[in-house]
């Protein structure tokens, strides 16, 4: 199994920006617990930063060939990147948004998600374990995805 996780706009400079609402830890320290967390779970996993809607995109759409699933964390792309979500649903692997901070008890406009609708699932609020909590709902999804296979319930 291979899981990309994508960070958008900002998230390069987690440990310096607002520590208060986003921990202390670095995104390459986040990356580097995940490294061994993919492969405590027997996954492989690559990493990609943009604080480039375009080049997220991109990434985005070459998912299709390389990945089971993708974790994002769209960041401010989150509340008005309607380009993000589409190019998610242009994509046949499944998708978890993912936020560091709750983003229902921050601002009003931080409460909504334009590229959820196109994701299974959203995790928000855990802090940097939010990624794991992610990659692990990746995990469970495609397993059960493919224990569902071939299930006739015909009989």
């Amino acid at each position: 199994m291979k899981i990309l996780v994508i960070n958008g706009p900002n998230l390069n400079m987690l440990g310096l920006r607002e520590p208060e609402i986003y921990g202390k830890l670095t995104l390459d320290n986040i990356n580097g617990e995940l490294v061994d967390f993919a492969k405590e779970n027997n996954v492989e996993i690559d990493f990609f930063q943009s604080n480039h809607e375009g080049e997220i995109i991109d990434r985005i759409h070459s998912a299709n060939e390389s990945y089971d699933g993708v974790v994002i964390n769209p960041a401010a792309y989150t509340h008005y990147s309607h380009a993000i979500g589409d190019a998610i649903k242009s994509v046949y692997v499944p998708f978890v948004e993912l936020h560091i901070s709750n983003i229902f008890v921050r601002e009003d406009f931080r409460s909504k998600s334009v590229t959820a609708p196109a994701c299974i699932g959203v995790i928000s609020g855990f802090g940097d374990y939010s990624y794991k909590l992610a990659i692990l709902s990746i995990i469970n999804y495609l397993k059960s995805k493919k224990n569902l296979e071939g299930y006739n319930d015909i009989g």
